[in-house]
């Protein structure tokens, strides 16, 4: 009679590419039942979506089938669960011991960023946003850009108002919920004809109250749309929150290439030692809908890839120059909602990549920690 270890053992030879380990070792075989007739196993997946599924399943089958017998029928099930990169434990600053356990139930955080403005920042993040939530991810966009908040336009929420609730007993602000995302924006609370005119520690306090005084609840992703540049910000968000990881955005132009190199400098440099998860190229290339198989790089080609080739970071999408993108942002409807196949695409599969590097990162570093900056 066969048993567990067998099959366990067995499963060993059966690698997850998404991880670079095989189902035993990550963990990943969650149940096994044996039967007379019959084994059911149960394997986690570690993403919402991964592209090897049916690969591992018949990879599964054939090496319990080879220790089992083929008078055996093997069933192979998955469940997904998102793992999280976050260390939520108590910590000293500055000599201070800090336990605030802010955002505990926010699995990942993912900060998108650009060295310059321009390059379609708050687009892919909002459409990030949503293609995670379409794979069944219960997700979270946080407009951090005070000065030029471009969440409410994009997600149809212009002239709307969060409310208030109660948590144990302390006021809260709830979400607005659009797309199957959570969203919260400095556009939500002052009129979008009001500019929004502070100085530095007024913008920082502004981010710490998004993280301690909304309600974000539980989630397994928060993106985090960052303005433009390096500063104020980027420094309070990694001093008040521990950053999953960093995707940076950048155009094909020579420019934008410099500004980008710029952000993944920031990340990763000794002080912040926030992992950058890869680079998003935006306006990648332009197909003519009455040409579907041709791409015009009209702002050069593989700028992203240099980049990503020189700090050694994944390549994690690139998306096309679609109209409908821009318009569909102008009238809060993102690309994703959208009916341009060629565009949904292109986010979606940026996305599965985000998730993959996710996973990665997250089965391979330590959980990330709050930034102590020393001055």
């Amino acid at each position: 009679m066969i048993s567990k270890d067998d099959i366990r053992n067995a499963l060993k030879q059966v690698e997850d590419p998404q991880l670079g380990g095989n189902l035993a070792d990550l963990n990943m075989i969650k149940q096994i039942k044996i039967s007379e007739d019959a084994i059911n196993i149960r394997i986690e997946l570690k993403t919402p979506k991964h592209p090897q599924k049916e690969d591992i399943r018949n990879k599964s089958i054939e090496v319990v089938q080879a220790v089992a017998g083929d008078n055996i029928t093997i069933h192979v099930q998955f469940t997904a669960v998102i793992t999280s990169g976050r260390d939520n434990k108590a910590k000293t600053i500055n000599g201070i011991g800090v336990n605030d356990n802010l955002l505990p139930n926010v699995k990942n955080i993912i900060a998108v960023a650009s060295g310059k403005g321009g390059v379609g920042k708050s687009t892919v993040a909002a459409n990030l946003a949503i293609a995670l939530g379409k794979e069944g991810a219960k997700v979270g966009l946080m407009d951090a850009d005070i000065y030029g908040p471009s969440a409410p336009i994009m997600f149809g929420l212009r002239g709307e108002r969060p409310k208030m609730t109660k948590i144990n007993g302390k006021g809260m602000i709830m979400p607005m919920d659009r797309y199957g995302v959570k969203v919260i924006s400095i556009g939500l609370l002052v009129d979008e004809k009001q500019a929004v005119v502070w100085r530095g520690p007024m913008v920082s306090s502004a981010i710490k109250q998004f993280v301690s005084d909304v309600y974000w609840g539980e989630l397994d992703y928060l993106v985090i749309d960052l303005p433009p540049g390096t500063g104020d910000i980027h420094l309070t968000m990694v001093q008040t929150i521990p950053v999953t990881g960093a995707v940076i955005v950048t155009t094909p132009q020579q420019v934008a290439l410099a500004d980008a190199k710029k952000g993944v400098a920031m990340f990763s440099t000794g002080a912040i030692k926030v992992p950058v998860l890869g680079i998003v190229e935006n306006m990648s290339y332009f197909t003519p809908p009455e040409l579907p198989d041709k791409k015009y790089y009209i702002f050069g080609k593989d700028g992203a890839k240099r980049i990503c080739s020189d700090f050694n970071i994944p390549l994690l999408g690139e998306i096309p120059i679609v109209e409908s993108i821009c318009e569909g942002g102008d009238v809060g409807i993102p690309a994703l909602m959208g009916d341009d196949e060629i565009t949904k695409k292109a986010f979606s599969d940026f996305a599965d990549e985000t998730a993959r590097h996710i996973a990665i990162r997250n089965e391979n570093l330590d959980p990330t920690k709050i930034v102590e900056m020393v001055r």
